[in-house]
C-alpha cells in the first residue's frame, strides 16, 4: 500500500445568514502567501452577495438585540472556546497570510482569542459605563440606556488579517448590532476560517456574514445600502474612505473612520460607543407615605 496520499485542498466559501454559498457570480481569486505562493482559491463577492449579506442581518437583529447581554457574553465566550480548540490552524493561517514564523503568528492568535474574550465581558457590563440615571427638577426617573445601531457594514484592516479583524468585529456584535464584514483583500482566510467557528457556534445565523473579494468593489454597495445604519472604514483607504464617506451620507450612517491603531494595544470601549445609541426614558417617581415624600 502506497504511502502516498492526495492533498485535500480547503474550499473556502462566503457565510451569510448561517449558511456558504459560493459567490453568486461564481468568480474566484488566487489568495497567496507573503512570499506569492498559492495558498487557496477565495470567493470573489459581488454587489448581490453584499445585498444578500445585509438581507440576512437585518432579518437577525431582532433576535440578537432583544437577547440579554448576559447571553450575549456566554455565546461570544463560547466563540473563544472554539477559536482556542482550533489555535493550530489559525496560527498556520496568519503566518502565511502575514508572513511571520509560527512562534510570532502563535502570539498574534493568542492575543486575538483574548481580545474575544475581552469584549464578550464587557457585554453586560457596557450600559454602566455609558448609560445611567440623569439628574433633573421635577418627580421623574430620568434613565439614559445605550442600545445598538442596527446593521453595520464593518471593512476589515487590510494587514492585521485577523487580531484587526476581531478588533473590529467583536464590538460590533457584543453590543448588539448585527454585522456584514469585508476580510482583508489580500488575506481573506482567517476571516473565512473565523466564519466556520462562528456557525458551529451558538451565533445566531446572519448576526455576522463574511464576504471575501475587492474591498473597492463590494464596499460601495454597502455604504450606499438604505437598511445599512452604520459602517467602520477601518479597511479603507484614503480616497476609498472618502467616497464612502459621501455614500454613507445619503441615509445618515454613522461612520467610523480609518485611523492608525495598534491592535495589540487594549482597545478600550470606543469601538462600542462607536454604534450605540442613547435612549432616555422619563417615569413619575410617584410619592411615598403621607408626608409627601419622593424619591
Amino acid at each position: 500500500m502506497s504511502d502516498a496520499r492526495l492533498s485535500v485542498l480547503k474550499t473556502y466559501k462566503l457565510y451569510v445568514g448561517g449558511k456558504f454559498p459560493r459567490s453568486e457570480s461564481g468568480r474566484v481569486y488566487e489568495v497567496t502567501d507573503a512570499k506569492d505562493n498559492w495558498l487557496a482559491n477565495a470567493p470573489l463577492s459581488s454587489r448581490k452577495d453584499a445585498r444578500d449579506a445585509v438581507v440576512a442581518a437585518r432579518k437577525a437583529f431582532g433576535g440578537w438585540s432583544g437577547a440579554t447581554a448576559y447571553n450575549r457574553g456566554q455565546v461570544l465566550y463560547r466563540v473563544a472556546e472554539m477559536l482556542e480548540g482550533r489555535r493550530d490552524q489559525f496560527t498556520r493561517e496568519v503566518a502565511d497570510a502575514e508572513g511571520l514564523s509560527k512562534s510570532k503568528a502563535a502570539v498574534v492568535v493568542d492575543a486575538t482569542i483574548d481580545r474575544w474574550v475581552w469584549y464578550a465581558g464587557w457585554t453586560d457590563k457596557i450600559a454602566q459605563v455609558v448609560g445611567g440615571g440623569n439628574p433633573v427638577a421635577g418627580p421623574f426617573f430620568n434613565l439614559s440606556s445605550p442600545e445598538p445601531t442596527g446593521v453595520v457594514a464593518v471593512l476589515a484592516p487590510q494587514e492585521s488579517s485577523f487580531l484587526g479583524l476581531v478588533s473590529v468585529l467583536a464590538p460590533v456584535i457584543a453590543t448588539g448590532n448585527t454585522a456584514v464584514v469585508v476580510a482583508s483583500e489580500k488575506s481573506p482566510l482567517p476571516a473565512l476560517s473565523l466564519a466556520e467557528v462562528l456557525a458551529t457556534s451558538d451565533v445566531p445565523g446572519g448576526v455576522v456574514n463574511v464576504l471575501s473579494g475587492r474591498t473597492a468593489e463590494i464596499a460601495p454597495p454597502l455604504a450606499a445600502h438604505q437598511d445599512v445604519n452604520a459602517i467602520d472604514l477601518a479597511g479603507a483607504d484614503e480616497v476609498l474612505a472618502k467616497e464612502l464617506e459621501i455614500a454613507a451620507a445619503d441615509n445618515l450612517k454613522r461612520v467610523l473612520r480609518p485611523q492608525p491603531v495598534d491592535y495589540a494595544e487594549t482597545p478600550g470601549i470606543d469601538r462600542m460607543t462607536a454604534f450605540l445609541e442613547t435612549k432616555t426614558v422619563w417615569h413619575p417617581t410617584g410619592s411615598l407615605g403621607a408626608s409627601g415624600s419622593s424619591y
